[in-house]
Parts: C-alpha cells; structure tokens; sequence
C-alpha cells in the first residue's frame, strides 16, 4: 500500500493548517489549493465534510494510512476513558512519532525513514516497524553505530521543546516513554471529536 510522498505545503493548505511544521510556502498562501486560488467561491461544508477533513487532516499529521487509522479508532473505543483522547494517545505512542517527539528528526518524515533504516531500538533492540506501539517504561534510543549521524546530532542540536511524557538523556541518547499522555499534553491541532462522531454514524 502507498504512503503519501507528494508536496506537503499541498497538503497543509488543504487543512489550512502548517500540520507538518513550519513552511513558508504556506505562510504565503493561506488558502486551499486550486487553479482559481483564494477567489474562488467556496460553498458551507457538511457536517459529514467538516468531520471527514478531521479525519483526514489527524491521518497525514500522524502519517497513518486508513486501514492503520480504523484499527487505531477501534483499539481506543475499546479502552477506558475518553475515545478521542485515548485515539491521539495511541497516535503519540507510535515509535515513528516518538523518535520525532525526542528530537531525533525535525519531522515524522524523517523519524519514520530513522526507524526503518534500523537507526532505532527498543528496550536494547532493532526495531524498524514505524508503527510499533511503545509501553509505558519501554526505552527508546539510537542504534551505536548511528549516534554520528549528522541528520541526528543536527536535529538534536535544534530541537527545544520537551513532552511530560518522554523522558530524553542527551549524553547516552536515549529516552524512556514515562506515561500515556493526557489530551492536554497534546499539541497537536486536531478535534478528536469530529473523528468520533464521523465513525459513530
């Protein structure tokens, strides 16, 4: 099955939002894609379109094809607590979205080409499904023999923002996954709701 490789500003501007990172491209046209541009005439959406876009917009953020994204809405019905919540919670505990969150990449792009290369391991072993789902305690880090790496010692040189669930030692580059994160600890800007009204109908 594919995955999407094609232009993301495309994309972003689809949801008219920077969904993967800053992009300048976007910053200058704010407004869907299309030959018309921002004059053509754009008629109310669904409710139904409002909550599939939702959807679609939670998938590319994430990179989680549809059959990966079913499964995930299916496993977070499942659990206790709040089906939306617990939804981008599993999208958090994916291994590909983690390496991004530790820093190791500046995008889930390149975190998931990390992990499939076998840059990564868990808990002491290779791991290269981008998909792997972490447990909390399971210690994520980069492979000895690509802690050189320059994609990797650049990404970690830029990256400042740090997540109350991840715990990140730079000096053995490792991280530990501490805890399910809560829907606030989420930055993401993504109305899990509409998701779970789209597939509750």
């Amino acid at each position: 099955m594919a995955r999407y490789t094609g232009p993301t500003s495309k994309i972003a501007r689809r949801f008219r939002d920077p969904i993967f990172g800053p992009d300048k491209a976007f910053e200058r046209k704010q407004y869907p894609p299309g030959q018309h541009g921002p004059n053509k005439r754009r008629g109310k959406q669904s409710e139904y379109a409002v909550q599939l876009m939702e959807k679609q917009k939670a998938k590319y953020t994430y990179g989680i094809l549809e059959r990966q994204f079913e499964n995930l809405f299916e496993k977070a019905s499942r659990m206790k607590g709040i089906t939306g919540a617990n939804l981008l919670a599993l999208c958090e505990s994916r291994l590909d979205n983690t390496v991004y969150r530790l820093g190791l990449s500046p995008t889930r792009r390149g975190a998931r080409q990390l992990v499939n290369h076998s840059h990564i391991t868990v808990n002491g072993e290779v791991v290269n499904v981008p998909s792997y789902s972490l447990r909390i305690g399971d210690v994520v880090a980069v492979r000895e023999k690509s802690k050189s790496l320059e994609s990797i010692t650049n990404s970690l040189a830029s990256a400042s923002q740090k997540f109350d669930w991840l715990d990140w030692n730079n000096s053995s580059m490792t991280g530990k996954y501490i805890s399910v994160p809560a829907r606030d600890m989420i930055p993401e800007n993504i109305k899990e709701q509409l998701i779970v009204e789209l597939y509750s109908k």
